[in-house]
């Protein structure tokens, strides 16, 4: 009998039971198992968050710079405007026949007017008779007949400025229509 046993003994391998030990130790180790899934999903969704928070704050940093730039640049828009008046007030008093001297004066301060202008951005836009119409650049006024083909500039009223390339005035034109035949 005693081999018997001892044969059972030998053929038998004692395994600690955990589980013996720790009854619920099944149970906590597959919540402590969802907890970390829990855990690392939040975590995803805080970097995600984290990161696209961070992206916006760079792309609102890039539009105010922009913003800022812009508004250095164009600032003075309604000034420049003004003084675009002034300067063609000159051109009347030019055109009014002023003695030569006075005329000399007033076209030094007319150049003056037109160098403040350059040295912030604003230029005239160049618009010639027979030139197309470019309701972005022109402000059509009226027609006329002229040898220039229809609908294309005929005659320039007032010169057009740009401020850094956008339109502060447009040219003011009248268009050409055909000419009646009687």
């Amino acid at each position: 009998m005693n081999d018997d046993t001892t044969q059972e003994s030998e053929d038998t391998e004692f395994v600690p039971d955990h589980e013996a030990a720790f009854p619920d130790a099944a149970e906590m180790l597959k919540k402590l198992r969802q907890r970390l899934a829990h855990a690392e999903q939040e975590r995803k969704e805080y970097l995600d968050g984290w990161q696209r928070a961070k992206a916006d704050l760079i792309n609102y940093k890039k539009e105010e710079q922009r913003r800022f730039e812009d508004l250095a640049r164009y600032g003075a828009e309604g000034l420049l405007r003004e003084l675009v008046d002034v300067l063609d007030n000159f051109d009347l008093a030019l055109g009014a026949g002023a003695p030569p001297e006075v005329e000399k004066g007033i076209m030094l301060i007319r150049g003056q007017m037109e160098n403040i202008l350059r040295s912030h951005g604003a230029e005239p836009t160049e618009v010639q008779t027979g030139d197309s119409f470019d309701p972005a650049l022109h402000e059509a006024i009226g027609e006329e007949e002229s040898d220039a083909p229809a609908g294309a500039v005929a005659r320039v009223l007032q010169k057009g400025y740009r401020l850094h390339g956008r339109v502060l005035r447009p040219a003011r034109v009248k268009l050409s229509k055909s000419r009646s035949v009687l």
